[in-house]
């Protein structure tokens, strides 16, 4: 009996694990049977749902992807808010990574944690976290350090740990893509029922989507997603259906009547023949001394007074879209000259702050003290609390030229990474494919960057990291055998 016994106790702490769980199992469901009270069952079940999360954290992982298109804002006490179930599942994710790497450090190779793409995000954060100390608003600032945290670590880190063949990326790609042709499947008979109105985009697409430009830009990134699909599918059915899901995408990209996004399909493809063509160090060149000669000219000599908007022209012109688009040439629409209204406050925290800014997250508390009267439009008030909708501006002001270099430096080494992946995967269509793909979405992620701040928004931030995981990853896969990919 004594060797019996000896022979059934656990031999190692997983055995201990599991015979306490079964245990608790057992004693909470005799207790439950006996006191007729099921919810003493609940830590059991927790305690099964908290081991599922963190021996199969994948499945949160692509669970996050497809319910990202239907994740909205709620509003909490204390006059915060959340994105559900996009947030929970990203703290969720973030204790996974940070568990991962704690217990099993070696599941991502070393040359990857000294890759630029993974270093410059982490400078990024540290100089963000850094200039906390020199910020208008201490409390704004760490909690914008905190929630980059959690975009970086389940987008970044959770990318390099779980993606590790190609087909472990296209089912992300085929989760997003699919669970945004399912929200399209609400949004579109909706605004069919009002004959796809300009004026009615915004109510058509709630709950899902906050504006417009957000609805857009998650359309327009995910068309080289789509087509990468149809590219890559095994059978003819599936690349039909993959098509199919792409001219949904785009059709409601048309109807979203948004001109940025619009005008970032045709820039793509400029983008991508300069890939083609080895000119992409010509066009990142080309558009730095652009920008630069732009900010010369404006600052010199107050030129930027003579484009302040006569206030009384300046309208939004509800759902006649032709007068809309009529208005953004004569520089008469409320929207872009209100940027405008913006971009000169900025500019001004820059040339106040320029090495600190005012610290992360506090451009909207403090911009108003630099505007100017002259360029101030109908929509000045600014009640939903926007920014400079200008990334790169928003950066200076709020982070000063650190803080504005390295991430223009990430984007640099991104595209010119990007280029020579391109090239080297010529032997390795299943590599160039993943390539091509997640490198048109970054370009048309940075291109409506010039107009709006959409990194931090989980529709679009999320690609925004991932593709830099996957270039990472593209580099890693080059180098290694064509079988280990699988």
């Amino acid at each position: 009996m004594r060797q019996l016994l000896l022979r059934l106790r656990p031999a190692d702490i997983s055995q201990w694990l599991f015979l306490s769980f079964v245990g608790l199992l057992v004693g909470s469901g005799m207790l439950a049977g006996l006191w007729q009270q099921p919810a003493l069952l609940v830590p059991a079940l927790a305690v099964l749902g908290l081991v599922l999360v963190f021996t199969r954290w994948h499945w949160c992982y692509y669970l996050l992807f497809l319910t990202l298109p239907f994740s909205h804002e709620i509003s909490l006490p204390g006059g915060l808010s959340m994105d559900v179930p996009s947030e929970p599942l990203l703290l969720v994710l973030l204790a996974c990574v940070v568990l991962t790497l704690a217990l099993r450090p070696g599941q991502v190779p070393r040359h990857e944690w000294r890759h630029p793409l993974v270093v410059l995000p982490l400078l990024m954060l540290a100089w963000a976290a850094l200039d906390i100390y020199f910020s208008t608003s201490t409390l704004k600032s760490a909690k914008y350090v905190l929630a980059k945290c959690w975009y970086l670590a389940p987008f970044l880190g959770g990318s390099l740990l779980l993606l590790r063949r190609p087909a472990d990326f296209w089912r992300l790609a085929a989760c997003y893509v699919g669970a945004t042709v399912l929200a399209l499947a609400w949004i579109l008979p909706r605004h069919a029922s009002r004959d796809f109105s300009f004026g009615k985009v915004g109510w058509a697409i709630q709950p899902f989507y906050l504006n417009h430009v957000i609805y857009a830009t998650a359309l327009a990134l995910l068309l080289p997603l789509a087509i990468g699909l149809a590219a890559q599918a095994a059978t003819k059915g599936r690349r039909r259906l993959w098509l199919w899901a792409a001219g949904l995408l785009f059709f409601g990209l048309m109807t979203s009547y948004t001109r940025a996004s619009w005008l970032a399909l045709p820039v793509a493809g400029l983008l991508y023949g300069a890939l083609r063509l080895r000119l992409t160090r010509v066009v990142l060149l080309a558009t730095a001394l652009g920008m630069a000669g732009a900010a010369a000219y404006f600052v010199s000599n107050d030129n930027f007074m003579r484009y302040a908007p006569d206030f009384d022209k300046t309208v939004w012109h509800g759902s006649n879209f032709e007068a809309h688009l009529e208005s953004t040439y004569k520089l008469q629409d409320v929207s872009g000259m209100e940027r405008i209204y913006r971009w000169v406050a900025a500019a001004r925290m820059v040339a106040d702050k320029p090495f600190t800014g005012t610290g992360p997250a506090t451009f909207y508390p403090q911009y108003k003290r630099y505007t100017i009267t002259s360029f101030r439009t109908y929509v000045s008030a600014n009640p939903e609390r926007s920014t400079t909708h200008n990334y790169f501006l928003l950066q200076l002001a709020e982070q000063g030229v650190p803080g504005f270099v390295l991430f223009c430096t990430l984007l640099a080494v991104a595209l010119l990474r990007a280029e020579r992946l391109y090239h080297a995967s010529a032997a390795r269509p299943e590599v160039r494919r993943i390539v091509v793909a997640v490198t048109l979405s970054l370009v048309i992620i940075v291109f409506h960057l010039f107009l709006n701040e959409l990194v931090e928004v989980d529709k679009i931030g999320s690609i925004f990291f991932v593709s830099l995981a996957m270039l990472v990853r593209c580099e890693t896969w080059l180098r290694e055998a064509p079988p280990t990919l699988g």
